[in-house]
């Protein structure tokens, strides 16, 4: 098929190199880890990479701070978190607007005694405000007098028809519950 030898040897150079058996310089360690799979009773060998990492440095007493926070006017998005560790002990708080107009304040603390803990406080951001009662006189309007109709004539309320009474049935009950019952269909696997 190839008839020059050297895009053969190329080929075959890149090959080895990218399965991980040729030197490479870089700060990683790769090794050819063999993994086996069969597929319709073949099997097939596969190379995959491993990297292998230099071991890190243990700090056996971590300390960091950190915080952020955001204030869009545009959006409406405020929100912020504090976090300092010192060792096994993490404190911190965070802040956020929820949607119903109330701000959510989060302190919590950890540490391997009590484990995790929060305290959650709302506030609503618009405060109410007192609003003086508006007092107002209104000036006496002049009154008329009528005088009250010579004769008053009697109103007699409509006759009203007898309430008809039923009595109740003397048992319900529901209709009968039927069941039926299916089973999964037979099936035969051939090998």
């Amino acid at each position: 098929m190839f008839s020059n030898p050297q895009f053969v040897f190329a080929l075959a150079f890149v090959a080895v190199a990218s399965a991980g058996y040729a030197p490479i310089a870089a700060p990683q360690v790769y090794h050819a880890a063999p993994a086996v799979a069969t597929y319709a009773h073949a099997p097939v060998a596969v190379a995959q990479k491993v990297v292998v990492k230099a071991a890190e440095e243990y700090d056996p007493h971590p300390q960091y701070r950190f915080s952020y926070g955001v204030d869009d006017k545009l959006t409406g998005d405020n929100k912020g978190q504090v976090e300092e560790r010192d060792g096994d002990v993490v404190r911190g708080e965070y802040s956020l607007v929820d949607a119903d107009g109330y701000k959510r304040t989060v302190q919590y603390t950890a540490d391997p005694i009590n484990g995790f803990n929060a305290v959650v406080n709302r506030e609503p951001l618009v405060k109410a405000v007192a609003v003086a009662p508006v007092v107002k006189t209104i000036a006496a309007a002049p009154v008329a007098h009528y005088a009250a109709p010579a004769a008053y004539t009697s109103y007699a309320a409509p006759a009203v028809a007898p309430v008809a009474h039923y009595a109740a049935p003397a048992h319900y009950s529901a209709p009968a519950a039927t069941y039926t019952s299916y089973s999964a269909p037979a099936v035969a696997y051939h090998h």
